[in-house]
C-alpha cells in the first residue's frame, strides 16, 4: 500500500478539481460564458431576415417586368408564314396572336394585367402599367376584327374573349379591364369585352339551386374554392363600374355560400373542393386555392361600400383566415403546398398571395401592424429568393385540377412557365412598398417588429 502525507494529500486533491475546473471551462457550452454576446449574434436564417428597402423591392418588380415584356409582345402572325401582320385590314382566317412564353388572354395574366397596375401605382413608373394597357388596348381592337373574320369555335385566336365558356375565362381578365378603365387607361372599346364578361359571369356560368357559382366536374354539382377568386372580384367591380347593386349582392353571397360550407374554422383555413353528393368531404387545404380565396375577400372587401350589408361578416371571415394562415407559416417565410402537410414542399404563388393579401390588410387597417408586419416581410423576403435574375419566378406549382387524396396534391409539378407566380409576385412586391411607406419595422431585441 502506498502511504500518502497528508500535506502530500491535499496537493493532490487541489490539483485535481483546478484541472477539472480548467477542463470544464474549455467543453463547457459558449452560451455559459459569452451569454450576452450570443444573444446578439446573427442567426443563420435560410431566408434574408429583416425589413427589406423600398429599392430592393423595387429591383425585384423590374427584373420580373423586364422578363414578361420580353416574352409577351404584341404581335398578329399569319400561321403558315410566322410573318407579322401588322395591317389589321388584311387579318384572314391564316392569322393568330402570337403566343409568348404566356397567354394573353388567360386568368393568370388578368391577375398579371392587374398587378402590374398595383405596382405602377406603388412605385410611381408608368412601364408597369404601360404593360397592361398596351395589351388591354391591343385586345380590345382586334377582338371585333376576329370576331367577324372566324366562325366560333375552339381553335379560334381570342375564343376566350369571344365566347367564354368558364368563368377561369372571365373573372381575372374582366377585374383587370374595369380596373385599367376606372383609372382611365384603356380605350372606351375595352368595355364590350367586360360586358360579355360579365354577362357570362352573372347569367351563364352553372349554378346550384342555391345560386352558388359551381362546376359539373370532376364530379356533379362540386365547389371549386378557386371559383371564389374567378367570379366573385368581377360581380364586385362590375357593381362599382355600373352602379347596380344586384353585382354586389351576388358577390357577397357568393362568400357566404362559399364559405358556409368550405371553410374549417378550427383551423382557420378552407378546403380545395366540395361536392353536394358526398356526405363527408375530404378536406385538402391546398395552398394557392386558399390564396384565392383570402384574395377574393380583399377585392371585394376593397371594393364595397363601407356599410354595404354583409361587409362586416366578409371582414369577419377574413381575419379569420389570416389568423389561420399565420398559424401554417414555416421557418423559412413560405407556406407548404398542402397547408397542413410539413413533408408538401414550399409553394411560391401561395406564399405571394398570402403576402399581398396580409400586406394590403395591414394597409387598409383590416389589420394589426404589429400582430401581422413581421409575417408580411417574412413572406416577401422568401418570394424573392424565387426571382431569378432573368425575372422569372421559380417554386409555382402548374395548373391543377381536384383531388379527393393527398399524392396528387404532394407531386403536382412546379415550373417557371406556370403563370400563376407573377401576377402574384407582382403584387407582393407592390404592396409591400406600400407597406414600408407607410409603417416602420426594425430589429428589436434581434427580432423584427414594428417600430411605428
Amino acid at each position: 500500500m502506498i502511504q500518502f502525507s497528508s500535506n502530500l494529500f491535499q496537493k493532490v486533491i487541489v490539483a485535481f478539481f483546478l484541472v477539472n475546473t480548467v477542463y470544464a471551462q474549455v467543453q463547457a457550452p459558449a452560451s455559459t460564458l459569452h451569454s450576452e454576446a450570443l444573444h446578439t449574434a446573427k442567426p443563420d436564417y435560410p431566408t434574408p431576415y429583416g425589413s427589406p428597402k423600398i429599392e430592393e423591392v423595387t429591383q425585384v418588380l423590374n427584373r420580373i417586368h423586364g422578363y414578361l415584356d420580353t416574352v409577351t409582345p404584341i404581335r398578329v402572325i399569319n400561321k403558315a408564314t410566322k410573318e407579322e401582320i401588322k395591317d389589321y385590314s388584311k387579318i384572314d382566317t391564316n392569322a393568330t396572336v402570337y403566343r409568348g412564353d404566356f397567354s394573353l388572354t388567360s386568368y393568370e395574366w388578368g391577375v398579371t394585367y392587374a398587378a402590374m397596375l398595383a405596382a405602377s401605382k406603388a412605385t410611381s413608373d408608368p412601364r408597369f402599367a404601360q404593360y397592361t394597357t398596351q395589351r388591354l388596348n391591343f385586345l380590345a381592337e382586334l377582338t371585333p376584327i376576329i370576331k367577324a373574320k372566324f366562325p366560333v369555335s375552339s381553335g379560334m385566336p381570342l375564343r376566350q374573349i369571344i365566347a367564354p365558356h368558364a368563368l377561369d375565362d372571365c373573372g381575372a381578365m374582366s377585374v383587370s379591364m374595369i380596373k385599367a378603365m376606372r383609372d382611365g387607361l384603356v380605350k372606351e372599346n375595352v368595355r364590350p369585352l367586360i360586358d360579355n364578361y360579365l354577362n357570362y359571369i352573372y347569367t351563364k356560368e352553372y349554378r346550384l339551386a342555391d345560386g352558388t357559382l359551381a362546376r359539373n366536374r370532376p364530379l356533379k354539382n362540386t365547389l371549386w374554392l378557386d371559383d371564389m377568386f374567378m367570379g366573385v372580384p368581377a360581380l364586385a367591380q362590375m357593381g362599382k363600374l355600373t352602379g347596380n347593386t344586384k353585382y354586389y349582392d351576388d358577390a357577397v353571397k357568393q362568400i357566404q355560400l362559399f364559405s358556409k360550407r368550405m371553410f374549417n374554422k378550427d383551423l382557420g383555413i378552407f378546403m380545395h373542393g366540395w361536392v353536394e353528393s358526398m356526405e363527408t368531404h375530404p378536406e385538402f387545404h391546398w395552398g394557392r386555392a386558399n390564396g384565392w380565396a383570402i384574395l377574393t375577400m380583399v377585392e371585394v372587401l376593397d371594393i364595397l361600400p363601407k356599410d354595404y350589408k354583409g361587409r362586416a361578416e366578409i371582414l369577419a371571415l377574413y381575419k379569420a383566415h389570416a389568423k389561420g394562415l399565420a398559424y401554417y407559416q414555416t421557418g423559412t417565410g413560405f407556406w407548404h403546398q398542402l397547408l397542413d402537410k410539413n413533408d408538401s414542399y414550399l409553394e411560391t404563388s401561395a406564399t405571394a398571395i398570402y403576402t399581398y393579401c396580409i400586406a394590403k390588410g395591414i394597409n387598409e387597417g383590416w389589420l394589426d401592424a404589429a400582430t401581422y408586419g413581421p409575417m408580411a416581410l417574412l413572406g416577401w423576403n422568401a418570394v424573392a429568393t424565387k426571382v431569378t435574375e432573368k425575372g422569372q419566378v421559380e417554386g409555382v406549382c402548374v395548373g391543377t385540377g381536384m383531388s379527393f387524396e393527398p399524392a396528387f396534391y404532394y407531386y403536382r409539378p412546379v415550373n417557371v412557365y406556370a403563370a400563376h407566380g407573377y401576377g402574384p409576385a407582382i403584387f407582393a412586391g407592390a404592396e409591400i412598398i406600400n407597406l414600408i411607406k407607410k409603417h416602420k419595422f426594425a430589429l428589436n431585441d434581434s427580432a423584427i417588429m414594428l417600430t411605428k
